[in-house]
């Protein structure tokens, strides 16, 4: 009696070890792009760190003149931004940076996904749609701001539309509202062109059965599209929110420098080189890194953005351990 012929394992591509001789050639092939990392993020990074160390300080030599020299401070500037007579003004520029990125962001995810869905649908002049809600994304930040700004002008046109006369590029809240309305005017098509690329790829199989279920166009959109979108929209989102927490320019060229209710940290680290404290500029630099990168963290942690492939990575590495059960069962 013979046995019955069993059928071959395939071995996934993926399953395949690599050679040490293919290590290197990669390695070999991503040392231009691993140098040009180095010189332009490792090293003005490290740079920045050791400037923050040292603080400029002038004095007295032998002969009576005035003499400015470096002086070794350690965590110095550090404690000054966070505890010092100043750390008023710190707290102020991080509380406008969190409330410009959290408030922008979110109406710029609600008018982006907007934006895709009905950029999404066809119908007669959708490419001149498409174009004239990319025109904002388009425009340099700077030239943006100043266009805002005659906008928001006491003459301007926000006022005669509204019969108001605002003072929205002097202190307080109206300032505030004019840079997110500049900021999200200007994102805004950012995340909707994201959306747009991850709903092209839904089979238009999936709502033609949805509809013979008896969904309509609402319950279409929450159970299908924005499932289906999510990676997408939440690359997109992370990439605004990092974005956003570096607001600068926008705030600046709208509104100005030394104004206590937009400026940001970004600005804050300029008006401090400005003044030649190039140590408290740095080291405000690292606060602000540092406060990306925790943003940045908690946002992927509570979220579950996958921008580097990890989850990919994992279900192909669970799908290996399978392969590798099947063949020994």
């Amino acid at each position: 009696m013979t046995a019955a012929p069993t059928a071959p394992t395939l071995t996934p591509p993926q399953a395949r070890s690599r050679t040490p001789q293919e290590g290197r050639t990669a390695s070999l092939l991503l040392s231009p792009t691993f140098l040009v990392l180095a010189l332009v993020i490792l090293y003005p990074l490290l740079s920045a760190f050791y400037q923050s160390l040292f603080s400029a300080r002038s004095g007295l030599d032998e002969q009576g003149f005035v003499v400015e020299q470096d002086s070794f401070v350690g965590l110095g500037n550090y404690l000054d931004i966070i505890a010092g007579s100043g750390s008023g003004r710190f707290y102020n520029a991080l509380w406008n940076t969190t409330f410009f990125t959290f408030v922008s962001v979110a109406l710029e995810t609600a008018i982006g996904v907007a934006f895709a869905v009905a950029m999404n649908r066809a119908f007669r002049g959708r490419g001149l749609l498409r174009a004239a809600i990319l025109v904002p994304w388009a425009i340099p930040t700077a030239v943006s701001g100043l266009l805002w700004r005659w906008v928001f002008q006491t003459n301007g046109i926000a006022n005669a539309l509204s019969g108001a006369h605002v003072l929205w590029t002097a202190e307080g809240f109206a300032s505030q509202v004019a840079v997110i309305t500049a900021e999200v005017w200007k994102t805004a098509p950012f995340i909707g062109l994201l959306v747009l690329a991850g709903m092209q790829i839904i089979p238009e199989e999936v709502y033609e059965a949805a509809k013979l279920d008896g969904a309509n166009a609402w319950k279409q959109f929450w159970s299908i599209t924005l499932p289906m979108v999510r990676p997408a929209l939440l690359v997109a989102v992370l990439f605004r929110l990092l974005d956003a927490l570096r607001m600068f320019d926008l705030p600046f060229v709208l509104v100005g420098p030394r104004k206590s209710s937009v400026e940001t940290l970004s600005i804050l680290a300029w008006d401090s080189s400005n003044q030649l404290q190039y140590g408290t500029a740095s080291a405000f630099s690292i606060i602000l890194l540092g406060y990306v990168a925790v943003m940045a963290y908690v946002f992927i942690k509570l979220l579950g953005a996958d921008v580097v492939g990890s989850g990919e990575e994992r279900t192909r590495r669970r799908a290996r351990r399978a392969a590798g059960k099947g063949a020994r069962q």
